[in-house]
């Protein structure tokens, strides 16, 4: 792995710099569309979003630069034990170089010591290659959504058992 590159919790100043990612990479890979959290309003605010009980978000920095994140969250409706993985993004840069795997990784332990059992997630056939990702890590395919993320926008659901 190359060096310069660190996970860190989220900090309140990282809020400008993930929200800026996050819609940077739906946009590149045309994915920005409603539905999604191109347009959720907590993306811009996402440490007061986690500051709920029971959930985490991480920052990647190469070099010092914020260039992707990924979280935990309780989200509403699932079942008993299961969390969602939310909010994976990585800039083009920070790609390929086992960020989006240690992002991954820090939130299965972080899911874990919360006590999670299982962890779900939602994406898009547009974010194609990160869907690849989790497979390798060990996600499997549902034929529908569970929980109420509100992000009707995403048409692939996924569990983990942790």
């Amino acid at each position: 792995m190359q060096t310069g590159i660190s996970i860190r919790p989220l900090e309140q100043k990282d809020n400008p710099a993930i929200a800026l990612v996050i819609r940077t990479v739906l946009a590149e890979f045309k994915a920005n569309k409603p539905g999604t959290v191109y347009y959720d309003p907590t993306t811009d605010d996402l440490f007061a979003l986690f500051k709920k009980d029971l959930s985490a978000y991480f920052i990647a920095e190469l070099d010092g630069e914020v260039v992707g994140g990924a979280g935990v969250y309780p989200t509403d409706k699932l079942p008993a034990g299961c969390c969602e993985l939310v909010k994976l993004y990585l800039l083009d840069k920070a790609r390929g170089k086992g960020l989006g795997r240690l992002l991954a990784e820090k939130c299965f332990e972080a899911a874990v010591n919360f006590g999670y059992s299982s962890m779900y997630l939602e994406s898009m056939p547009e974010l194609g290659t990160a869907v690849g990702m989790y497979e390798r890590l060990g996600f499997t395919y549902l034929t529908g959504p569970m929980g109420s993320s509100g992000h009707f926008g995403c048409d692939i659901w996924m569990v983990k058992a942790l």
